[in-house]
């Protein structure tokens, strides 16, 4: 940034009004600038065999900023790390504790579709108001405090954890239901020394350039969180894990316990029922309940669940640490898990003839997770319905994933279509200031695509559908085709069999319009007819005009989940 820019940011903070309508795109804006690139990426691979650098980093950026590390003591934390579920984990805790009447902070990410979601107060994102007001005076603190020995500002996610420190403290806050960004060893939120609890979600491959290629290895990162004398609580996990995890409890000496199944908490005339759908949930759901209880006895409240025997036989399994007591659940926990609230996760939206089935999964367990709700709910859908119903895949995924292991996974849904796009909402790129990302190039996120949609043919070819789309059009005449406004990037070379069908669009705002024809009442199509350059599209167009039901499951990315949400939920923008 200029030093313009730096003497405009003072003015917003010493002399300019937050309600001042600039302020709020403007904190934006600068936050942006704050992106994690490939050498801060890189610099991370090369530290994470030391990380008292890292945390020394994130130390010096909170004390510049005016805390220091024992202050957040005070926030009575509850951290939380996995690769599947530590955000919905970390959703039912905060409504839980919220319904027992305690003030919450939670803290989570990435957004879907502001970046004020990632900071709660009380289960809701602050205001903008809030936002701006924290963003400068924590953004200039360290602006004031950069000399020759820390010249840096803080990158974009270890500002935002530093800033909800702010927040939470000065909003006074309760408790804090901290979810960790990636692993948790070398994560800026472990500068945490005294959490009241710790949880660890499923464990599975993720984030492996980071964080290691094995599960061992990622068990261990994730292990890293503990602290001596903080009880830990974990769900069933793949025998390497849980020797990981014991071995790491062990050597720093904290009590590690092992979740009950959900219906150990349950009376035979009592189901829990849960806000969010899919039997994964069960899983997230006990371990919340945990780290609600023993948060609870650890700090002295009272009208805390009831231990209780189980109600079923244990299986015989020799854990490698202690199994967790069930309890029978108090009216605020029961009432917590069925009110939990998490979009993005198993989330469903019908308008008239569409429904969209949306799931952020992103990870081998997530899509198998998402995949089993998809076909449960999808199939009670088409029965309750009749007539003719088209599935509809929308797909895209980031980072070091294998896309071509995650779209196998999808395919026993039986799409009738498959479209590909980035995580791009609109190219006109009005109003996606939460969702810029500078850490990307249009030719780079396009060929992305195209290599999803050539692994998604082959599949299709394995499976018994002959001669797949033609995928030689260059990205650059792509990136041209887009910038004219030509939302369809891939044309068939002819006609093919419908479950061969795939397409690639430079924007989740064409892929939808596509998808739903102006079928949705909340999402007309301003520019359908340019949708209908190529075969496939014209066809496609007349099948899914015709058809009873239009089921779409948008999925890969929460960050493609996110842009979807926005043009769908247009009250998530206000």
């Amino acid at each position: 940034m200029s030093n313009g820019t730096h003497e405009q940011d003072g003015r917003l903070n010493s002399g300019l009004s937050h309600e001042n309508r600039d302020s709020w795109e403007d904190a934006i804006r600068t936050l942006n600038t704050l992106q994690t690139n490939a050498s801060f990426l890189q610099q991370v691979k090369r530290q994470r065999n030391n990380p008292q650098e890292q945390l020394d980093a994130m130390r010096g950026f909170l004390e510049r900023s005016g805390l220091q590390v024992e202050d957040l003591d005070q926030l009575n934390i509850i951290h939380v790390t996995g690769t599947k579920g530590k955000g919905s984990t970390c959703a039912f805790a905060e409504q839980i504790l919220r319904n027992c009447g305690l003030k919450t902070g939670f803290y989570s990410s990435p957004h879907l579709v502001q970046v004020r979601e990632r900071i709660r107060i009380n289960g809701q994102p602050i205001s903008k108001e809030l936002f701006s007001k924290y963003f400068w005076q924590v953004y200039n603190r360290l602006e004031e405090t950069k000399d020759d020995e820390c010249p840096s500002m803080p990158a974009y996610f270890r500002f935002l954890t530093i800033m909800a420190f702010h927040v939470f403290l000065q909003e006074k806050v309760d408790l804090a239901v901290v979810e960790v960004g990636i692993g948790g060893a070398y994560d800026c939120t472990n500068i945490v020394r005294k959490p009241i609890v710790c949880g660890v979600s499923s464990l599975g491959i993720d984030h492996t350039s980071i964080l290691g290629d094995t599960i061992e290895k990622i068990a261990w990162q994730k292990a890293g969180i503990f602290k001596p004398g903080v009880p830990a609580f974990t769900v069933p996990q793949p025998a390497q894990s849980l020797e990981v995890l014991r071995d790491r409890a062990s050597e720093l000496k904290c009590p590690l316990y092992m979740c009950p199944d959900l219906s150990d908490y349950e009376d035979r005339d009592s189901a829990l029922h849960l806000g969010l759908a899919g039997d994964h949930q069960r899983l997230n759901a006990t371990l919340a309940l945990q780290l609600a209880q023993t948060w609870l006895q650890k700090q002295g409240w009272q009208g805390v669940g009831e231990q209780k025997s189980p109600s079923r036989q244990l299986p015989a399994v020799k854990w490698p640490f202690v199994l967790a007591s069930p309890f029978r659940p108090s009216i605020p926990m029961v009432q917590g898990l069925q009110e939990t609230v998490w979009l993005g996760r198993t989330q469903v939206l019908q308008r008239g003839p569409m429904t969209y089935y949306i799931d952020g999964a992103h990870t081998s367990n997530s899509v198998k997770a998402c995949v089993r709700w998809f076909r449960h709910v999808a199939l009670d859908e088409e029965k309750a319905g009749g007539g003719s119903v088209l599935r509809v895949l929308i797909f895209n995924a980031t980072g070091d994933r294998d896309t071509a292991a995650l779209m196998k996974l999808l395919q026993p849904c039986h799409f009738d279509y498959a479209i590909f796009c980035p995580n791009i909402s609109e190219m006109s790129g009005v109003g996606i200031v939460d969702q810029q990302n500078f850490n990307v190039t249009l030719e780079s996120v396009l060929t992305q695509c195209l290599d999803n949609q050539k692994n998604w043919n082959q599949l299709m070819e394995e499976r018994g559908c002959s001669d797949p789309w033609d995928s030689s059009l260059p990205v650059d005449s792509l990136i041209k085709e887009s910038q004219r406004g030509i939302p369809l990037l891939l044309a068939p070379s002819s006609e093919r069999l419908l479950n061969c069908n795939s397409l690639v669009f430079p924007s989740i705002s064409h892929a939808l319009q596509w998808a739903s024809q102006g079928r949705d009442p909340d999402f007309l199509c301003p520019d359908i007819n340019l949708l209908h350059h190529h075969p496939v599209a014209s066809s496609g167009s007349v099948l899914l005009r015709e058809a009873s039901r239009i089921q779409v499951l948008i999925t890969g990315s929460l960050h493609l989940v996110g842009g979807a949400l926005k043009l769908l939920d247009k009250s998530l923008s206000k």
